[in-house]
């Protein structure tokens, strides 16, 4: 039996700024639907590009490694690496997403005020920050931008509302996010319980759409309590599943006053980012959905080391 079709998530995004009144985008583009069908956002098959980091047992950031020290593996395949930077100085675009449902509401103030500490620490005058909320919807209450007066006036904007359209928030903000220039990192930091209500697009929709945009997923979880019942495991384990395919970290936080190690934790792992390119060969077929695997060799002394980098990337929108 055929499922019946649901509303187009790209209907849902709404704008919240001074100037406008807060409305519905209607004539907001679907963008990442046309992925699926082999539209507009396409990966580049001739040169792929992964960001890497590189962790010691302890957590810290392993830096000052050389090119020589990385291998990268297409579907098994090594490949050569033909880019190279150690803690690259490549822009930022990132995507604030602050959960605002009733869930979290009585937290707002100290997530708004904790989100400011983080962009005045974070953003540098190549970058640029938009901030959304969720809820039943998603709202853009800022434009990207690296002006913090903006920014700060987005925050005070701020409303908790009813439902949780987590998987709309990961699908809309990966859309605008690969609208964006090229040749920038993009970024979604999202703070959230992990809730999942009320959202058109799917756990898969979700982690396509962020893989599609070649989107780094950082989040936050604030657990309401350490016990499993009281908590969304369901939901935490989708953000992590998501998280890791694209490369980014996933944290936890058992209360609101923990945010700003874990903001400054995020800052930390962007400014230490190793960014390795490569041509794939052999070409990869078209619509595809291809998988990496980083190495790293370094001295014994490093010890056990994490890595971290992006799973997957499509090509031409991958299979549709």
């Amino acid at each position: 039996m055929s499922q019946p079709a649901r509303p187009p998530v790209c209907r849902l995004l709404r704008l919240a700024m001074p100037v406008i009144p807060l409305l519905l985008l209607a004539g907001y583009e679907c963008v990442l639907a046309q992925v699926a069908k082999g539209g507009r956002i396409r990966t580049d098959v001739n040169l792929v590009t992964v960001w890497v980091n590189v962790q010691d047992g302890s957590g810290r950031p392993v830096t000052g490694l050389p090119r020589d020290s990385f291998s990268v593996f297409d579907e098994g395949k090594k490949q050569e690496v033909s880019v190279f930077e150690a803690e690259t100085q490549q822009p930022l675009d990132m995507a604030l997403m602050i959960d605002t449902s009733l869930s979290t509401a009585r937290e707002l103030d100290f997530e708004g005020a904790a989100a400011m500490r983080f962009i005045h620490k974070m953003l540098l005058p190549q970058d640029t920050l938009a901030l959304y909320t969720f809820a039943e919807h998603v709202d853009r209450l800022t434009p990207y931008t690296s002006n913090s007066a903006t920014l700060e006036a987005g925050v005070k904007r701020m409303r908790s509302g009813a439902g949780t359209s987590l998987y709309d928030a990961v699908y809309l903000s990966s859309g605008e996010l690969a609208r964006q220039q090229p040749g920038r990192r993009r970024v979604i930091v999202l703070l959230t319980d992990a809730g999942e209500t009320t959202s058109r697009a799917t756990f898969e929709d979700a982690r396509r759409a962020a893989v599609a945009a070649e989107t780094l997923l950082y989040t936050i979880v604030i657990r309401p309590a350490r016990s499993d019942a009281l908590r969304d495991l369901a939901g935490e384990h989708a953000l992590a599943t998501i998280t890791d395919t694209t490369g980014g970290a996933m944290f936890l936080a058992d209360d609101p006053s923990q945010l700003d190690r874990l903001f400054e934790e995020i800052d930390r792992e962007l400014r230490t980012q190793y960014l390795l390119a490569f041509y794939p060969q052999p070409p990869p077929p078209k619509k595809s959905i291809r998988h990496i695997e980083v190495r790293v060799a370094a001295a014994p002394a490093a010890g056990l080391m994490r890595i971290r980098n992006r799973r997957i990337y499509l090509t031409d929108g991958g299979p549709e």
